[in-house]
Order: structure tokens, then C-alpha cells, then sequence
């Protein structure tokens, strides 16, 4: 009786590391030779499969694109929440949140060029993505920047949202430099030196 359950199962896993394995192919494409110029073919080549095969797990190249911010998007938030959860104080979060975030995009320099760069390609996908997980994304610092000041450690003449959008655009130009210099250096560390100006910005007087 459970021989069909498991088939199932079985299937899904198939057809989840398939579409791993094409989002993957995607990204090394897309940041090699940039989402405008690449074609569904390469993808296929990279990922060692029939052009055909990609179109069984996705209509289009532009669906591709999103599956690659949602999936980021979402395992990030995800990871992100279970970190915050362990910690109580909100300048503490804020830290969690610096380091996590260079700690991702610098841990996959080729997902970090299409976040910052082929994402970026025109005002139509910006606003998609904006309105996407982004949103919840910025939520999250939102909310920890709320709390501190809800908690008398932050100051509390500040927008929370406007704040958010800060720290969120500092550490994303911390992100832009770091795939531009043709020094190598490590990204995490930026984090604190981020920090360091952010909160003493906001630290409450």
C-alpha cells in the first residue's frame, strides 16, 4: 500500500534536483555571459541535458530568472529567521542580518553577479523583483529596527522603512564593489565595518 507513496516521492526529488541542477547552470551562465545574451542552449549545455529537457521545468529564460531570485530569496529569509530567532537583542539582529547577508553572496561570487547585476537589467524585472521577496526581505530589518526602537536602544525619530532601505543599500554597495575589484578579499567582514556607521547613526542619545 505505501510502494505508490514512495514512487511519488521519489518523483518530486527527481524533478526538485532537475530543476536545481538547471537554476544552477543558469546562474554560472547568466553571470558569465550576462541574461540578455544567454540562451536556454547554453543553460542546457552547462547543465549537461537536451535544450528540451530545461522547458519541462520552465516555460521560458524569464521564468528562469525568477526562480533563481525567488529560490534565493526565499531559502535567505528562511536562514535568516532561524538565526534571528536565537537572538533577543535588536542591535544583535541587525548584526546577524549584515553578516549573513555579505556571508551569502560571498560565498557564491557567481549568484551575487546576477543578483547585482543581471536582476538589474531594466526597470520591468526591478519592479517585479522589488515587489517580490525583496519586500519581505526589507520586512525583516524593518521590523528588527522597530524593535530596538520600540526597546529605547535605537532612536526613534527615524522612519523604520526609510532605515531598512539604508542598511539594506549600504550592504548591497559593500556587495557591487566586492564582484567589481579585481582585488580579492573576503566579503563578510564588511559587514561590521557597515555596522559600525549604521549604528552609531542610530544609536539612541
Amino acid at each position: 500500500m505505501s510502494k505508490p507513496s514512495r514512487n511519488i516521492t521519489a518523483s518530486k526529488a527527481v524533478i526538485a534536483d532537475k530543476r536545481e541542477a538547471i537554476l544552477r547552470a543558469a546562474i554560472k551562465i547568466f553571470a558569465r555571459k550576462g541574461y540578455f545574451t544567454s540562451k536556454v542552449a547554453d543553460i542546457a549545455g552547462e547543465a549537461g541535458i537536451a535544450d528540451g529537457t530545461v522547458y519541462l521545468y520552465f516555460k521560458s529564460k524569464d521564468e528562469i530568472l525568477h526562480s533563481i531570485f525567488d529560490q534565493a530569496m526565499e531559502r535567505f529569509i528562511a536562514e535568516g529567521r532561524d538565526e534571528l530567532a536565537k537572538i533577543d537583542s535588536p542591535v544583535e539582529r541587525l548584526r546577524k542580518i549584515a553578516e549573513l547577508h555579505l556571508q551569502r553572496l560571498g560565498a557564491d561570487r557567481d549568484l551575487a553577479v546576477v543578483f547585482q547585476v543581471e536582476l538589474r537589467g531594466s526597470t520591468k524585472y526591478m519592479q517585479e523583483f522589488s515587489a517580490a521577496g525583496f519586500h519581505d526581505y526589507l520586512e525583516v530589518i524593518r521590523k528588527t529596527i522597530e524593535d530596538g526602537q520600540n526597546s529605547g536602544v535605537l532612536r526613534s525619530d527615524i522612519k523604520p522603512v526609510i532605515c531598512a532601505k539604508i542598511l539594506y543599500g549600504s550592504l548591497d554597495e559593500m556587495v557591487t564593489n566586492w564582484i567589481l575589484s579585481k582585488k580579492a578579499y573576503p566579503l563578510q567582514p564588511m559587514a561590521a565595518e557597515v555596522l559600525k556607521i549604521f549604528l552609531d547613526g542610530m544609536a539612541a542619545k
